[in-house]
């Protein structure tokens, strides 16, 4: 989310769903946008702002999301082309998102699949969110990678965050959700995907 797709309608679609069941207002684009990030239930929290029962708005909203997770999420104009890239250069990838994981999977079954994802990892009960770092790391071990030879690419401070601590470089993309400030403590930020491979590919 952010990233590689631009799934912020599917997400604002559910929770204006999940909202409306309990007499709320949707929040505006500008206010989704700060809002995700740190998982469903933290987006659901921020939304209800104590108005409602949050566990019921959160129960409703992955209701909602689930029925319908990729009707108007799409890659990214130009992401297939700089996957394509990076791909014909060797490069493996993986996804660390903080939506569930099989949501995660569907999304990356569904979208990504003509590209090299060898590890595709979602929010699971038993693992910390970013930005803790062991999902970052379990990644690298799994693709039997040191995680200094990585590139953590995000749209967020959690993500910026999320690298530091995981060890990786960090790649800030500004076409994303979060506002382009929020990445001042990245290695390196980018602002269109035609420079994501030469990004990567120059630090590598």
């Amino acid at each position: 989310d952010g990233t590689l797709v631009d799934s912020l309608d599917d997400i604002g679609a559910a929770l204006a769903a999940a909202l409306a069941d309990h007499g709320l207002p949707a929040p505006t684009d500008a206010a989704l946008r700060d809002m995700i990030g740190l998982g469903a239930r933290v987006l659901v929290e921020r939304a209800v702002a104590g108005r409602a029962d949050p566990t019921a708005v959160l129960d409703r909203f992955r209701a909602a999301y689930r029925a319908r997770p990729i009707a108007a999420t799409r890659l990214y104009d130009g992401i297939a082309a700089a996957l394509t890239q990076l791909a014909a250069a060797g490069l493996t990838f993986a996804i660390v998102s903080n939506k569930p994981h099989d949501l995660t999977q569907h999304l990356a079954a569904r979208l990504l699949a003509e590209w090299p994802f060898a590890a595709v990892y979602g929010a699971r009960p038993e693992l910390p969110l970013k930005p803790d770092p062991t999902v970052a790391l379990c990644c690298a071990d799994e693709l039997g990678v040191a995680p200094t030879q990585c590139a953590f690419v995000g749209d967020s401070a959690v993500d910026v965050a999320t690298a530091r601590a995981a060890a990786m470089r960090a790649i800030g993309v500004s076409w994303g959700f979060r506002p382009r400030a929020e990445l001042a403590d990245a290695d390196r930020v980018i602002d269109a995907p035609s420079a994501l491979a030469a990004a990567i590919l120059a630090d590598g």
